[in-house]
């Protein structure tokens, strides 16, 4: 019975979804309209080193601090 109610069921789903959407990526592959240069990745790199390992320095240098809380 319930083999029957399986094959009932994959044959009744996709009738009851309805139209399903195709998603396609537009994937263009060049080379880069604007050159960057090496002072904008400098820039770059130190902003996402910063945002990154600042949080976790902060945290450890006041790691004693955070301790001693009561």
């Amino acid at each position: 019975m319930s083999g029957l109610l399986r094959t009932i069921a994959n044959r009744a789903a996709p009738v009851l979804r309805g139209h399903t959407v195709i998603q396609r990526a537009n994937i263009y592959a060049g080379p880069a309209k604007e050159k960057i240069g090496t002072v904008e990745t400098i820039i770059g790199l130190s902003v996402f080193s910063l945002v990154i390992l600042g949080p976790s320095g902060w945290i450890l240098a006041h790691l004693e601090d955070y301790k001693n809380k009561e």
